[in-house]
């Protein structure tokens, strides 16, 4: 008997070995199990914006958006001064120009400065002594509200990594299926009827 997979929840396998969905994306187990996964990652991503945006709200930066927080991060990274095409490199992000304007409104905010590099030629960025605070500061809310938790989860650590490999495999994957999909001309999808 096939029965109709709800999101969420585990695909049923029909008698044949096939998952049977509900979803226009799953026709198979590997799609039902891809689209499970893409769904959980859209749900996951809302609650880590609304996580970080209470974060900054507990600090007082209502004005700095969650991608210039995450832009900020990745410029103390290593506590070394880095061009915007690293900070986009390291984002898997191809929108320099964005970063910039983040990078420019850190700067506004004197969380950010400009830093020459060790041959003068390129203009980097490096956090400064506020900006190392505010990274600080989130970093101690974040270990008091959601690192204390996952430490309760049993393995939670190993979970992680796993997890980790997994999606950071899963990026090279969506992004080969992205540059391959640029080889294709668009479907007509259009009726005639």
């Amino acid at each position: 008997m096939n029965t109709k997979w709800i999101p969420g929840q585990e695909p049923t396998i029909a008698s044949e070995g096939a998952a049977v969905t509900g979803w226009h994306l799953a026709h198979t187990s590997l799609e039902a199990a891809a689209t499970e996964l893409e769904w959980a990652l859209l749900r996951w991503h809302e609650a880590f914006d609304r996580y970080n945006r209470q974060a900054l709200n507990m600090l007082g930066l209502t004005t700095v958006s969650i991608q210039e927080m995450t832009v900020l991060h990745i410029v103390g990274l290593h506590d070394r001064a880095k061009p915007a095409s690293m900070i986009a490199n390291l984002l898997n992000r191809d929108d320099v120009q964005n970063i910039q304007y983040s990078l420019r409104k850190l700067m506004g905010l004197e969380l950010v400065r400009k830093a020459r590099d060790g041959a003068g030629k390129n203009t980097n960025v490096e956090v400064t002594e506020k900006g190392r605070q505010v990274c600080d500061e989130v970093a101690n809310i974040r270990r008091q509200l959601l690192i204390r938790q996952i430490g309760e989860l049993e393995n939670g650590e190993a979970r992680l990594l796993f997890s980790a490999r997994t999606v950071s495999m899963l990026i090279g994957l969506y992004d080969e299926a992205g540059r391959a999909s640029t080889g294709y001309m668009a479907l007509d999808t259009s009726s005639d009827e």
